[in-house]
């Protein structure tokens, strides 16, 4: 069994070699640039990756295009912010020894964010599909939150896939500019209705399910920027989406 790593990214300069190094357990890393301007290419290259140079088709396509590339069949996905922990690797070099028993494997996510592991507040196990047979596995999601679909049997990895998402507030509100856009053109897509009810009640219920019902109080200060800015996005989400309804009137 050899499995391609693949890694898309657009200026990751500060992340890169942080993921290309957590993959020794594969036989190829493939990162799929899409006009990176600062070191990233060049970084990549001097760890061994295969630079691969593509325009950007959005996150699904962009990654189902890596695995098109990757010289092996078997696939392990992660993005930038991301790496193997030791265990993880662990599992996945016993997988190589005593060959698959499942046509796609999910893993569960550990987040850091602000400094700290999040244990709560919906982030944790957080599981996806990263590592999957290429020939019954693709990418699904035109916009946002993108997802492997699995044509077979899918098992689960026990150890933690680490992901270092925001440092700071203000990391998080930038990012939250963009995925709220492409979030709010999802929801004009499905022809999502967005009243004012919506608006009004979904952000505080969303800030209730994440600090109470989903124990954010226990993740300390951090739970609580969880909360308030997955509040904060939901009613973004919706004003955007609001404002690009075909329909709307200004």
């Amino acid at each position: 069994m050899k499995i391609s790593a693949t890694i898309i990214a657009f200026n990751e300069e500060r992340n890169i070699a942080r993921v290309i190094e957590s993959l020794r357990c594969c036989d190829e890393i493939l990162l799929l640039d899409s006009g990176s301007n600062d070191r990233t290419v060049e970084i990549a290259a001097n760890l061994g990756a295969r630079v691969v140079e593509a325009s950007w088709h959005g996150y699904a396509a962009q990654k189902n295009i890596a695995a098109e590339l990757a010289s092996y069949d078997w696939i392990l996905s992660l993005d930038a912010d991301e790496s193997l922990s030791e265990a993880l690797e662990a599992e996945i070099w016993q997988i190589k020894k005593s060959g698959p028993a499942f046509d796609g494997y999910t893993v569960p996510r550990l987040a850091q964010y602000l400094g700290r592991w999040i244990l709560h507040s919906g982030w944790h196990p957080d599981r996806k599909v990263r590592l999957f047979d290429r020939r019954k596995a693709k990418w699904v999601g035109d916009f946002v939150h993108e997802s492997v679909t699995v044509d077979g049997e899918i098992g689960e990895l026990k150890s933690n896939l680490l992901h270092f998402t925001c440092s700071s507030l203000s990391e998080h509100l930038r990012s939250m500019d963009r995925y709220t856009t492409l979030a709010a053109q999802e929801l004009v897509a499905r022809r999502v209705d967005i009243t004012f009810g919506l608006l009004l009640f979904d952000p505080p219920w969303t800030f209730f399910r994440t600090y109470f019902l989903k124990l954010g109080f226990l993740d300390g200060p951090e739970g609580l920027a969880i909360a308030y800015m997955a509040a904060f996005y939901n009613f973004v989400k919706y004003f955007k989406a609001r404002d690009m309804s075909p329909g709307r009137k200004t």
